[in-house]
């Protein structure tokens, strides 16, 4: 297989392309059986992190009430006694992977992911990731008694920056080799097996050679000319939650060698987001443009219509695609509406500077201000949805509570409060993209890479974003840090034994050179 030769830039026995969570454990799995490891990062050190970065850091895993939170996080007497940390056991889990994906998780992927993500956080913290209670986000206290709820009771120290701070730290203490602004463009593949990666970084194209090559630098969110081919007209215009940085190149390597794409191609997640957020993440105001307290509201378009059910489920389960529900709208954009009731239980970025918001004391003087919106179609909306409330039902924002409405289409299933009590406030917001589901075909439990006619691509993997079949039409919040971190420890390991078994990826260089 005919191929440009370049510089050499040294030889390891894994090469992990990509800097993210998925990448950082596939390093640290890969380095702790003794394998030297060197990982290739687009970004500039600054920016390094991939997705991970940007992620809230809410880790949703198999567990079955506080003794196994106990694993994760070292817990008082007191909070052992005294709080609900309710579970989320591995049937609760299959459920709810299944339920948000239409039943088209491929059972291999989703068995490992569900069945090992309790062992592979015990991993994680042994490897330097710090869980914390997620008081702020996933709790709530009912009666003198704290419950949590949703099922993602821990989140990461310092939310998915830190996570990644913290296991770059111990990669680096390791010995990995990090090779920062050295973008992956090619695989060296001899038309048999891969041999290391080709990469242009600060002094030009180089061949970083390597026994086992492992991909796990992310989707192709940051791409609009893929967003609008995959996923389909309209997408370009999206906001994009995360990196810049990921644009699908290591899917191009891999598809470019033969590898077999697998998944929903035309899948994503995509979120509420801050309508005037920057076009990308921005690492200065991570959380800022979170838009998550929408089943509270009732979110309205330019039509002052609604147009889903904003209170179906927790958040959790709608946040990932209700997103491409607002994309959907006329110009691209929605208002969540809440009033003086549910003000307290928002979450804190609606507090933040970087938020477009109204605030109105009557709904005339609401309609008024909504820059967008016809202000007769939102009165009108508000009326109907007011008189269809049930009133004799409680509200309770940590249950799915039963307060719906009755009559209206779309119906409000949970959480529907009459909005009569001012001051009012509405939140404008756009659709925020946050990662792609399309990936390519592995061996479910080595991570290796599978050509289009099934058979394995002998030193290559992949993890993270880029492993395909896992994810389709929806998501649960809080599995992709976990699937991050159980793929890319499954990848390592395996790319690390491989590579210890092979023999010098320097000699077998040499050997193709003199053939």
């Amino acid at each position: 297989m005919n191929q440009k030769t370049y510089p050499s830039a040294g030889s390891w026995d894994v090469l992990v392309v990509g800097k993210g969570n998925a990448a950082l454990c596939a390093a640290l799995a890969a380095v702790n059986q003794g394998a030297s490891v060197a990982m290739l990062e687009a970004a500039p050190d600054a920016e390094s992190g991939g997705n991970s970065r940007f992620a809230g850091g809410v880790m949703r895993f198999a567990y079955d009430g506080g003794k196994d939170i106990a694993k994760l996080v070292d817990l008082s007497e007191e909070e052992l006694r005294d709080i609900d940390w309710e579970s989320n056991t591995t049937d609760e889990f299959y459920d709810d992977l299944f339920r948000v994906t239409a039943f088209r998780t491929d059972p291999a992927l989703s068995e490992i992911l569900v069945t090992r993500s309790l062992e592979a956080m015990v991993w994680l913290r042994s490897q330097g990731g710090r869980f914390t209670p997620n008081y702020r986000h996933q709790s709530a206290v009912v009666d003198g008694k704290r419950h949590f709820f949703g099922r993602m009771p821990l989140w990461m120290v310092g939310g998915g920056a830190g996570l990644v701070a913290d296991l770059t730290a111990n990669a680096v203490k390791k010995g990995v080799k990090i090779f920062y602004d050295t973008r992956a463009v090619s695989l060296d593949y001899d038309g048999d097996k891969v041999h290391g990666v080709n990469a242009k970084g600060p002094d030009g194209m180089k061949t970083y050679s390597g026994k086992s090559v492992v991909l796990a630098c992310g989707g192709f969110e940051a791409n609009p000319e893929w967003r609008t081919r995959y996923i389909g007209p309209g997408w370009e215009l999206a906001k994009v939650r995360g990196s810049r940085f990921n644009v699908g190149d290591g899917l191009k390597m891999a598809l470019d060698i033969g590898a077999c794409p697998f998944g929903n191609w035309s899948g994503r997640h995509a979120v509420s987001w801050e309508r005037y957020a920057p076009e990308f993440g921005d690492l200065s105001m991570l959380e800022s443009s979170y838009r998550h307290s929408f089943p509270l509201s009732l979110m309205i378009n330019a039509d002052g219509k609604r147009f889903v059910d904003e209170g179906i489920e927790f958040y959790n389960y709608t946040y990932a695609k209700y997103g491409a529900e607002v994309l959907k709208q006329p110009g691209q954009f929605a208002y969540q509406v809440f009033d003086a009731k549910t003000k307290p239980l928002l979450r804190p970025e609606y507090g933040d500077k970087q938020v477009t918001k109204v605030v109105a004391n009557t709904l005339d003087e609401l309609a008024a201000k909504l820059e967008g919106v016809d202000p007769e179609g939102f009165l009108k909306t508000v009326r109907e949805y007011n008189a269809a409330v049930k009133k004799d039902v409680p509200f309770d924002h940590s249950i799915k509570d039963g307060k719906g409405t009755v009559g209206i289409d779309p119906p409000k299933s949970n959480w529907a409060n009459v909005l009569d009590k001012a001051p009012f406030e509405a939140y404008a917001v756009t659709c925020g993209i946050t990662f792609t589901f399309g990936g390519l075909r592995t061996v479910a439990d080595t991570g290796q890479v599978l050509d289009v006619n099934f058979h394995k691509i002998p030193g290559l993997y992949t993890a993270g974003e880029m492993v395909g079949g896992i994810f389709y039409f929806n998501y649960p919040a809080g599995t992709g840090l976990v699937s991050g971190t159980v793929f890319g420890k499954i990848a390592g390991d395996a790319a690390g034994a491989a590579a210890l078994a092979a023999p010098a990826a320097g000699k077998a260089a040499a050997a193709r050179l003199t053939a």
